[in-house]
């Protein structure tokens, strides 16, 4: 039966140690770590080679239940997993073992709160934003795409849509929105 742990933090300003010292304190001999949104578990690769690595009989230790999922979808999703595959879950700060009834309870609760926070902090967040563009201090993010660019790709060097996105470094598909829109604009 072996431990392994996962650490996550949301962006890459936040320090991992204290949540990799807990690991290590809670005997994991592996740690997989990594700097990603935990909203989707969607480019979250270090999660999914642990998900891919686990056996039956090992426990994935986590600091919190957060760490792990945001939505509850997500976190029962990753719980399935590791029921089909005889893993246990446990947390360092929460008294989450699913090997026991009582921690099984627990756990499904901390999953409910851990989706109503993050659902409450995206409320407050779209208030703010409202707020801030009322005031006119919001304007949004900088487009990324420049238009003259893409249309000199386009038109001078006659670069397809896929070469223009990889040579700026954007999405294939926000050229095509870009220049559908200005085929309407100017047709």
């Amino acid at each position: 039966m072996t431990h392994y742990g996962y650490a996550r933090v949301s962006t890459t300003d936040q320090d991992l140690s204290l949540q990799e010292a807990a690991l290590r304190s809670a005997g994991c001999q592996v740690i997989r770590a990594e700097k990603r949104a935990g909203t989707s578990r969607d480019g979250r690769t270090e999660l999914d080679i642990l998900l891919q690595f686990l056996r039956s009989g090992d426990t994935l230790v986590i600091t919190r239940i957060d760490r792990l999922a945001r939505s509850l979808k997500d976190l029962q999703d990753i719980v399935h997993e590791l029921k089909a595959k005889g893993v246990t879950l446990k947390a360092t700060e929460q008294p989450v073992d699913t090997s026991t009834a009582a921690g099984k309870a627990f756990f499904d609760m901390l999953g409910v709160f851990a989706e109503f926070e993050t659902n409450l902090r995206r409320e407050r967040q779209m208030e703010g934003i409202a707020a801030a563009k009322v005031r006119g201090v919001y304007k949004g993010r900088k487009p990324q795409i420049n238009p003259d660019e893409v249309r000199r790709l386009q038109e001078e060097e006659k670069l397809s849509p896929t070469a223009i996105a990889r040579r700026l470094g954007i999405a294939r598909s926000s050229v095509y929105r870009f220049l559908t829109s200005a085929k309407q604009t100017d047709g």
